[in-house]
């Protein structure tokens, strides 16, 4: 009798974890089909065509949860916009990048700062730096490009110095993979994101940045 019921019960845990696995493969399913391209990121024209193969070199997916509605760089631009006519210093969410449900579990965040003045001092060390904007740095988890901006959306005659970061957003780990080509990839990430907001503010010369990214050692 005994056997019996540790036979039933294990019975019943197997088909509870048939279901379970049932019902993760349909979640799964579903994340995938409302998922969306990188071009489709961050309101669309965020992510170029380069950085969205950057983007799936450095998740390993091709696809992505969709961002939300205020989760754009128009939004990001108007924010800092704003925070400029009241302050020269100020920062914010562009937005973040999530790997849909069923696949390893990335987090890109993208940030802008706001600053009155071109930057000074030296790099962090853990940046490898890139002639790019005024300053531009890029690692195996994250990277940055900043650039001067004059327009008309940004009241006064002395230029905004805005820094676009791309981190992982997750907590600091040894990153995995071929470190050369993730700092690549996150700089392409970076740039694509730092010349969207350039065009959306509105910047003369697109703030100094080149339509495509360079890799080249500043």
């Amino acid at each position: 009798m005994r056997r019996a019921s540790v036979g039933l019960g294990a019975t019943v845990l197997l088909l509870a974890g048939v279901v379970g696995c049932g019902e993760e493969k349909s979640r799964a399913e579903e994340a995938w089909e409302q998922s969306v391209s990188p071009d489709r990121l961050c309101g669309g024209a965020a992510v170029s065509a380069r950085a969205g193969e950057a983007l799936e070199m450095i998740t390993g997916s091709s696809r992505f949860e969709a961002s939300g509605r205020t989760s754009t760089v128009a939004d990001a631009a108007k924010d800092l916009s704003d925070q400029f006519t009241s302050s020269v210093t100020g920062h914010g969410d562009v937005c973040r990048v999530f790997t849909p449900v069923g696949v390893p579990d990335v987090d890109l965040r993208i940030t802008w700062r706001l600053s009155g003045s071109a930057p000074k001092g030296g790099l962090d060390p853990r940046y490898t730096a890139l002639d790019m904007g005024e300053l531009a740095g890029t690692a195996p988890d994250r990277a940055f490009v900043t650039f001067a901006c004059r327009s008309g959306k940004l009241p006064g005659a002395a230029p905004a110095h805005v820094d676009v970061h791309v981190n992982y957003g997750a907590l600091p780990t040894e990153p995995e993979g071929d470190a050369e080509a993730l700092k690549d990839a996150y700089a392409t990430v970076a740039h694509s994101f730092a010349l969207a907001m350039a065009k959306e503010l509105t910047c003369e010369n697109d703030g100094g940045l080149e339509p495509r990214p360079t890799f080249d050692a500043d």
